[in-house]
């Protein structure tokens, strides 16, 4: 066997019974039902393939009165941005902890938004699994840091 072959097996063996992450797209969050959610970061992975939030969401969560009438930003993606702050509503599970899935570094990057840490607060609008079945994870639609709105979907028009 060739030297390189016989690398490739070895690393083949290495990674064999490990687990495997696949990247999703959107179809398998329920769009039909915007979620909101906000809270303070316990921990950020800035990283592809999307960048990650942990964040530990208040007891007694509400939407608040003002989303609605949130500024949205120009964005290369045809998304009804007023119609999903209209319709967000809290979620029906009662985790506190969530975990917030971002776009990808380089959509971030085009956003310019500055890295987000541990302790930073935040709060977004975006989707779960239908029925809110499996792991507390969120999918971000827009995204909301300070004064500042970001629409993670696309880029900046």
């Amino acid at each position: 066997m060739k030297r390189r072959q016989l690398v490739l097996a070895a690393t083949g063996i290495a990674f064999a019974g490990r687990p495997v992450w696949a990247h999703h797209g959107w179809s398998s969050f329920d769009q039909d039902r915007p979620l909101y959610l906000e809270g303070k970061v316990v921990q950020s992975r800035w990283q592809n393939p999307h960048v990650e939030l942990d964040i530990e969401v208040p007891a007694g969560l509400k939407v608040p009165a003002d989303l609605r009438q949130r500024p949205l930003p120009a964005q290369s993606a045809p998304v009804d941005g007023p119609g999903l702050l209209a319709k967000a509503t809290v979620p029906r599970r009662t985790d506190r902890k969530w975990e917030l899935e971002l776009a990808p570094l380089t959509r971030m990057q085009s956003w310019k938004i500055p890295e987000i840490k541990a302790g930073d607060m935040v709060s977004a609008v975006g989707f779960t699994s239908k029925d809110e079945a499996g792991e507390a994870i969120l999918r971000v639609e827009y995204l909301f840091v300070g004064n500042n709105t970001y629409g993670l979907r696309s880029s900046p028009a």
